[in-house]
């Protein structure tokens, strides 16, 4: 008596694996190319490890960032309001530190910010606006109040941040240990707890997860809170990097971590990431724009380059997942008339 075959054999399974391998793993590879053909471009320069820091150093900042967003997204809700968290987050920070507060305070505060303003988005989210919009008008609010608070002029002389941003430690710069540690507790929280789990599948299917008695809601707020977080991480990061904090939002921050993400392959749609390849992605940026300095190309051809892949990565996300969708109908077709 011989087995029926299954959806997935009928469903040409190969096929449908390298789809997935090139949507999960793709960037991998793309990185490899990237090392391997600025390596013979730009040599001897590029492949040395001097500029090996110099391109973890650079891209930090984007990875901090994008860590945010990508666990946003993942739970179903695209924080845009990162820009302004960032510039808040610094200026408290640096304006409690310049009328004596300890610096070890003055971060905590910077930290506080932004779990406040992903708390507050957050429950403002949930009366059922849209959070793209709630997060703009976020965006909007902390700027002005980031000026406000700065009185329109950076706050300089922020010496006693110097250990999260021109520090080095064993070597390494210190925001590429702020990069490590962030990574790997965020990768570990989402794959190895329960709660990160279920903010997962809160962004996959949340009436799902309503209907197995887990509260969505408090798992949609826990997205924004720690997509805050990151945001104030990352402006304390940058302040410490100039030893200032700015208090203008940098739109840009949107622009770079939001390729990242994409070139991830988090799907837009929730439910679905990596922040290991949320990773790769910001050190995909800071490669590019490494390699093309070292040649001299100027950098906004880095920008536009930066333009196309984020497209790129938009256009494959949605030709794998409407390939390997119509391939599993098809296939779940044929095997309903071999079981007849």
């Amino acid at each position: 008596m011989t087995a029926e075959p299954t959806i997935a054999e009928t469903a040409d399974p190969a096929g449908v694996r390298g789809l997935l391998f090139v949507r999960d793993r793709g960037i991998f590879v793309l990185w490899a190319a990237l090392l391997i053909g600025f390596g013979l471009w730009a040599s001897p320069y590029f492949a040395s490890l001097d500029n090996a820091l110099l391109i973890a150093n650079a891209a930090a900042l984007t990875a901090i960032f994008a860590a945010g967003i990508a666990v946003g997204i993942i739970c179903g809700a695209l924080d845009l309001s990162i820009p302004g968290t960032a510039a808040m987050a610094g200026c408290v920070c640096g304006a409690l530190m310049t009328h004596g507060v300890p610096v070890g305070l003055g971060i905590v505060a910077g930290l506080a910010v932004g779990v406040l303003v992903g708390v507050l988005n957050g429950l403002i989210a949930l009366r059922g606006f849209n959070p793209i919009i709630v997060t703009i008008g976020s965006l909007s609010v902390l700027s002005g109040l980031a000026a406000a608070l700065a009185g329109g002029y950076t706050i300089p002389g922020l010496t006693g941040l110097m250990f999260l941003g021109t520090d080095r430690f064993a070597g390494i710069p210190a925001p590429v240990w702020v990069v490590a540690a962030l990574f790997v507790a965020g990768t570990v929280f989402l794959t190895r707890t329960r709660d990160g789990i279920r903010l997962m599948a809160v962004g996959g299917n949340a009436e799902a997860v309503r209907r197995a008695g887990i509260h969505a809601d408090r798992y949609k707020v826990l997205g924004f809170v720690v997509s805050g977080f990151c945001a104030a991480l990352g402006g304390l990061v940058t302040a410490a990097l100039v030893t200032e904090a700015n208090p203008a939002a940098n739109p840009g921050i949107i622009f770079n971590a939001l390729t990242a993400v994409a070139l991830a392959g988090v799907s837009l749609a929730g439910g679905r990431g990596s922040l290991p390849r949320v990773l790769v992605g910001a050190l995909i940026l800071g490669t590019i724009a490494n390699g093309l300095t070292i040649k001299g190309i100027q950098p906004y051809w880095a920008t536009a380059v930066t333009g196309v892949l984020l497209l790129a990565s938009l256009g494959l996300e949605k030709w794998v997942s409407t390939t390997v969708s119509r391939r599993l109908v098809v296939a779940a077709q044929d095997d309903k008339k071999v079981t007849r």
